[in-house]
């Protein structure tokens, strides 16, 4: 029974693996900061990505009567593949720990200093409602029948990530027997609604070959204020009996150029086994190597880019063509 749900996971992956879907190439970043959870979309061929930052915080440890002050930097390389669907990625983090340990009327003071976490993974978009789901047609006759709740608008775009948790045998950030490399599995879902609502799920099974696997969901509900400043709220749950919690981050984004993002954010959790807190800024810059437009949406903004294509390259076409005299 220990191995029966990397089962499920080979099995769900064997068959989605025929499946042939396209992700959507923006015209702006694509990013996951400032929040922990991953987005369904890829980042689009001959995109290279990196997303980073840097964050402060302290776990308070009520029973152990241990004060852990934490100083970190967190770091992401993505990269689009072959196709449009398809991402590779190096997601992790380092981190600098000083605990501090009451014993009696004295605090003992022990320092951790190491690559957290390391993990080496691809992500595919096997489903995407905006390509697969045509949207309706306005109603002439009727501004109710316009104004009505479409159910289709709950289907969400679905991805799949799979990687492996690289580390060496001998980091203190490994509890005691675990192997220093892991499988990690996820299923990911996106809605975009209305252009300016964004809420993106995670659901990770993680470490499952070892004694005590992780099992998380994540909910991040994103919200663009204008075009440039977006703020989000997210949702963690960890359950493990290494460690579990309940986590809330928010924070917001600015986007300087097409290419260039800024954020700041926060954490805190609900509990004293530790009582966390923490603080991060980071910045996601993209490196556009994206040959084609490849437009796959028959939205209105879809229609828009598409025409602006065609424009200049008919604009090209006439230019080449020499004048007769």
């Amino acid at each position: 029974m220990k191995y029966f749900p990397i089962k499920i996971v080979t099995i769900f992956l064997f068959l989605i693996s025929g499946l042939t879907t396209f992700a959507q190439y923006t015209e702006t970043i694509n990013s996951n900061r400032p929040g922990a959870s991953q987005g369904a979309f890829s980042v689009g061929t001959g995109v290279i990505q990196i997303e980073a930052g840097g964050y402060y915080g302290n776990d308070d440890h009520t029973l152990l009567r241990t004060s852990t002050d934490i100083l970190g930097a967190d770091y992401s390389l993505r990269y689009g593949l072959f196709f449009e669907a398809l991402e590779i990625s190096l997601i992790g983090s380092f981190e600098d720990n000083e605990k501090f340990i009451r014993i009696g009327a004295n605090d003992v003071e022990f320092k951790t200093r190491n690559f957290k976490t390391n993990t080496l993974g691809a992500k595919y978009l096997i489903f995407d409602p905006s390509r697969t789901i045509k949207p309706d047609k306005p109603n002439l006759y009727s501004w109710k029948a316009n104004q009505r709740f479409k159910w289709k608008t709950l289907i969400p775009a679905i991805s799949v990530y799979a990687g492996a948790n690289i580390s060496q045998s001998t980091n203190p950030f490994l509890y005691e027997g675990e192997k220093a490399i892991t499988p990690k599995v996820a299923l990911i879902t996106q809605h975009n609604w209305t252009g300016s609502w964004v809420l993106v799920t995670n659901i990770i099974l993680d470490k499952l070959t070892e004694d005590f696997p992780t099992y998380t969901g994540m909910v991040t509900l994103t919200h663009a204020f204008t075009p440039k400043f977006a703020g989000f709220l997210e949702y963690q749950g960890i359950i493990s009996d290494i460690y579990a919690d309940d986590i809330v981050r928010t924070g917001v984004a600015y986007l300087l150029t097409d290419d260039l993002q800024f954020d700041v954010s926060g954490l805190i959790n609900f509990k004293n086994t530790p009582d966390r807190w923490q603080v991060a800024a980071g910045v996601s810059y993209r490196l556009d190597l994206h040959k084609e437009d490849e437009y796959l949406d028959d939205s209105y903004e879809g229609d828009r880019r598409r025409k602006r294509t065609e424009k200049r390259e008919n604009k090209n076409k006439e230019e080449e063509i020499p004048e007769e005299n």
